[in-house]
């Protein structure tokens, strides 16, 4: 009768493996973090360094908690309580350009009091997505995925990047429903 939250989504198991894989040796973003699983694949992977945002104080040190729990934890890592839209639009105007790994995996829609404007994953995620392209080192990935059912992709006015649809890679196999979750790979065109 409690209210259970163990803060790890099971449908991307095989996308935070994905992650793990191609972490050594690389930075990596994590927005919209909440306890910070991607965070701890990625160093669990080998990351040189990691950036893990979300809006809630509470989230991230759960998120410093995972990699103390997995002996993971080092002071290399940055943890940062702020909007994920916020912090990748500063850091696009300090000109930051620096990770290779980037995951985004929004909600379908906020509503926090700490926030100017709603979010919304339909309306906002051409934006981000331009803005986080600027964000990339020249060889960099950005890992887009939303459970919103009837989201659809703008692809035409994300004119920076690559698209590959890799859901079906994504999805377990042991969830019946196959659209739990979509997910994109989006590389930088040159």
């Amino acid at each position: 009768s409690d209210y259970v939250d163990t803060g790890l989504f099971l449908d991307h198991r095989l996308t935070r493996q994905m992650v793990r894989e191609q972490s050594e040796g690389k930075s990596v973003l994590n927005l919209f973090a909440y306890t910070g699983s991607f965070t701890v694949y990625a160093v669990a992977g080998g990351a040189s360094a990691t950036t893990t945002v979300d809006l809630s104080k509470n989230y991230l040190q759960w998120a410093q908690r995972n990699l103390q729990l997995n002996g993971l934890y080092s002071p290399g890592h940055e943890y940062i309580p702020q909007d994920c839209v916020e912090f990748v639009n500063e850091a696009v105007t300090q000109g930051e350009r620096k990770y290779d790994i980037v995951v985004i995996d929004p909600p379908t829609y906020s509503n926090s009091k700490r926030l100017d404007d709603d979010w919304n994953v339909q309306t906002g995620h051409v934006d981000l997505l331009n803005a986080t392209a600027n964000l990339l080192n020249a060889e960099g990935v950005i890992y887009f995925s939303t459970n919103f059912r009837k989201f659809k992709l703008y692809q035409d006015q994300l004119t920076a990047f690559s698209i590959e649809e890799i859901s079906k890679h994504t999805v377990p196999e042991d969830f019946r429903n196959r659209r739990i979750h979509r997910c994109w790979k989006l590389t930088p065109v040159i």
